[in-house]
């Protein structure tokens, strides 16, 4: 048997994430049902959070105001989408 030869199977490198809620370790696979979370109840306490406002998603500011001169002339000289 020389070195070359590969007698043990090739290992699956295990994935693996912590828990946004509790940061517990969770096996990335199709077995970890809640992933990335590891229970149901940390999955119900990120969802909570989410609808209590806990967390935002930050918006764009735009790169023109509405006070810039040539936006509001424009909406002033009829230059917008009107709806029939």
């Amino acid at each position: 048997m020389s070195l070359d030869d590969h007698s043990e199977p090739e290992r699956k490198s295990i994935k693996s994430v912590n828990c946004p809620t509790c940061k517990t370790q969770v096996i990335w696979d199709s077995r970890s049902l809640y992933r990335p979370f590891c229970s149901k109840r940390c999955q119900l306490i990120d969802l909570g959070a989410w609808s209590e406002e806990e967390y935002r998603i930050p918006e764009n500011q735009p790169t023109e105001s509405w006070s810039d001169s040539s936006s509001s002339e424009q909406f002033e000289n009829g230059n917008r989408h009107q709806d029939h």
